[in-house]
């Protein structure tokens, strides 16, 4: 059975972008399971901090709280099927298993910005209107922000996911690592037009509608720092400094794949192309907990403090 020439009804698809590595798989199978363990124990110890501590029910950490259980989301997308096709002779993905990767990452990254774009407003609020802060933005709004960006963001891909199984298809090969929506769509026997038009808006949406507060609140921000007292600027680069660095990094991850996935990336390194393929899904959830973690003074604290506490009553039972 030829696996590139199947008919609309093939149950499966092949991931022809891994590499024959022989016995080095076992390597690379350590090394990922060694990174999904450290995005698993670093955002799961933020969200328990920020949870048990009253002191960190503000806005501003329950934002973060979301941001690190989007972080754990998106890896749980990704990692464990990874860590089975890389010790897998054949790389293939039954179809409704590849249509939940594909719904379960692509969420993941509209809540990423979404969820910065929130951060950024909120950062906006504290350091240009710090007297209205406490009544513009309570933690039952932050809440409700979480809330309506979560829905939105499953909502607007379930529409883009229905247009896309009902497909009829004509191949089952791509190239990725990982389920991949426009490459689905290309193996398409039908007309497609509907689903371009609609992937363009979605990605307008996904681009846009963040980016807008974003701009907003940055040039607000700016305009403040240039014209405010320098503990102003300190406070603004304290704590946007963690935050535009997370959102640089995500857009470039996200901005590379976009491209690779619709143009010729022939000249690209195979080798670059895979790291790079999986740098917004690998460098971000390892990134916020180390950004938002040490750069926030009051988590840190908290952290520090827990940590410590609990170090002193395991030497004291130790002692007994």
């Amino acid at each position: 059975m030829m696996l590139n020439s199947t008919s609309s009804t093939s149950s499966y698809f092949v991931l022809e972008a891994y590499l024959h590595v022989g016995t080095l798989r076992y390597l690379l199978f350590m090394l990922t399971a060694v990174i999904y363990m450290f995005i698993l124990i670093s955002n799961t110890s933020l969200i328990v901090v920020i949870c048990m501590n009253r002191s960190l029910h503000e806005p501003m950490y329950v934002f973060l709280c979301s941001l690190f259980v989007n972080e754990l989301y998106g890896s749980t997308g990704l990692f464990p099927f990874l860590l089975l096709q890389i010790l897998s002779d054949v790389h293939t993905v039954s179809r409704p298993l590849c249509f939940l990767q594909i719904f379960c990452l692509y969420t993941y990254v509209h809540i990423e910005f979404c969820n910065l774009a929130v951060m950024s407003y909120d950062r906006y609020l504290a350091i240009c209107c710090p007297l209205q802060y406490n009544t513009r933005m309570t933690v039952n709004k932050a809440v409700t922000f979480i809330i309506v960006l979560w829905f939105y963001s499953f909502v607007k891909f379930l529409v883009t996911l229905s247009l896309n199984i009902r497909l009829p298809l004509c191949g089952n090969v791509i190239d990725s690592l990982y389920c991949h929506n426009f490459l689905v769509v290309k193996l398409a026997c039908s007309d497609t037009t509907v689903n371009n038009i609609y992937g363009l808006f979605g990605v307008v949406l996904t681009v846009l509608v963040p980016l807008l507060p974003i701009l907003f609140s940055y040039m607000k921000i700016l305009k403040v720092c240039f014209s405010g007292s320098k503990q102003t600027r300190q406070k603004a680069v304290s704590t946007c400094t963690p935050h535009l660095v997370s959102l640089l990094n995500f857009s470039f991850g996200c901005l590379f794949e976009i491209l690779r996935s619709r143009f010729d990336m022939s000249s690209v390194s195979t080798e670059l192309q895979i790291i790079l393929s999986l740098y917004f899904l690998i460098i971000q959830p390892l990134l916020s907990p180390i950004m938002f973690g040490m750069q926030m003074s009051k988590i840190r604290q908290t952290y520090k403090r827990l940590f410590c506490s609990e170090s002193r009553r395991c030497l004291a039972t130790e002692n007994q």
